[in-house]
């Protein structure tokens, strides 16, 4: 009874060890890092100034700043993934609502966030959780690509796409 006990046992560990293999933990540690500097800059106050210093290089315009937010938000999110990226903001934004008139007028600039930042993150290998994720299991499985061949063919359609989107902006919210 305990040999085959033993050998279970074996199997076992060895289902543990091929399933630990699997998991991506360059990223997973990437994400991690990314999450800690995050908390920093919220913690610190960082992102309150952050927020004063958009409205006053905007000069207080609600439109100016709503398209600022957008295109910033994008080449920032292909630039920095995108999810702790729009983390980042959102205190940030939060912050512009006492200049704007209250969180209900907020909505465009809102939009103008998650537009950049989700089309942002197309920009870049890096600029999105899923792109990293799918070159790993590419790279896994034989089908290597870098980050500039990536860039290449993805830089210039994240920018038709926030274009698309700046007008999108002006015709249902501004």
């Amino acid at each position: 009874h305990n040999i085959e006990h033993h050998r279970e046992m074996e199997k076992q560990n060895a289902k543990v060890t091929e399933t630990f293999n699997e998991v991506d933990w360059i990223t997973i540690f990437f994400f991690v890092g990314l999450f800690v500097v995050v908390k920093g800059l919220e913690v610190t106050g960082v992102l309150a100034v952050l927020s004063h210093q958009l409205i006053d290089a905007t000069g207080g315009n609600f439109i100016v700043t709503a398209y600022v937010v957008l295109w910033a938000s994008a080449f920032i999110s292909a630039i920095v993934d995108n999810i702790p990226y729009v983390a980042t903001m959102i205190p940030l934004v939060k912050g512009m609502a006492a200049h704007f008139g209250g969180p209900d007028r907020l909505l465009p600039i809102w939009w103008a966030l998650s537009l950049g930042g989700c089309l942002g993150g197309n920009g870049t290998l890096i600029g999105a959780s899923a792109n990293l994720t799918v070159a790993g299991i590419a790279e896994r499985n034989g089908v290597p690509f870098g980050f500039w061949k990536f860039t290449r063919y993805s830089l210039g359609l994240m920018v038709v796409h926030v274009a698309i989107c700046s007008v999108y902006l002006w015709l249902r919210y501004l």
